[in-house]
């Protein structure tokens, strides 16, 4: 059972600075939207399964094969979209994702600039959008966190978190100290 956790459960709180009072303020998992196409190849792959005894037996052996690998390449994408997650904390914001090798990216509170929040209109819709992270540091993991539900609270949620940290104001007062 470890093993099947291991690929099935990101484990996003061993990451967490617990003896530095480092505490889970909302824990991001992907919108149901991003589901669809990896859950439409499983689909695909069990119709050519059952296609299997309906074409000449000389063949079958083809979409028994498609159907293998379709279904294998499907569970690994939904796999792959319900192991990225994206962690707010009352620190630093981090994303863990990967299915079998994991990656881990963290920006802390005073790293981020600027939060974009984009909602297309299907996102308008169905109550998802993206996020888009500008930071001092372009090159990393946590530009880009799509099809976040609910974006507007997670917006606010992060916006609280750095003003009852305090940094805004501090780097408000920094910036007009030097001028």
């Amino acid at each position: 059972m470890g093993l099947i956790a291991a690929f099935t459960d990101p484990d996003t709180g061993r990451h967490l600075l617990r003896d530095e009072g480092e505490d889970v303020v909302d824990e991001v998992r992907h919108h149901w939207v991003a589901f669809i196409v990896p859950v439409a190849l499983v689909v695909l792959a069990l119709a050519l399964l059952v296609a299997v005894p309906f074409v000449p037996l000389s063949v079958g052996w083809f979409p028994f094969l498609l159907s293998g690998l379709v279904g294998l390449f499907g569970v690994y994408r939904v796999l792959t979209v319900h192991m990225d997650r994206f962690v707010i904390t009352n620190m630093r914001v981090y994303r863990v994702n990967g299915v079998f090798s994991q990656q881990l990216a963290t920006m802390p509170l005073t790293r981020i600039l600027d939060i974009t929040v984009k909602k297309p209109l299907i996102g308008r819709v169905l109550g998802y959008g993206h996020f888009v992270f500008e930071s001092a540091a372009q090159a990393q993991g946590l530009r880009d966190i799509r099809f976040v539900a609910r974006p507007d609270e997670r917006d606010l949620a992060i916006q609280r978190v750095v003003a009852r940290s305090g940094l805004r104001g501090r780097m408000f007062d920094q910036q007009q100290h030097h001028r």
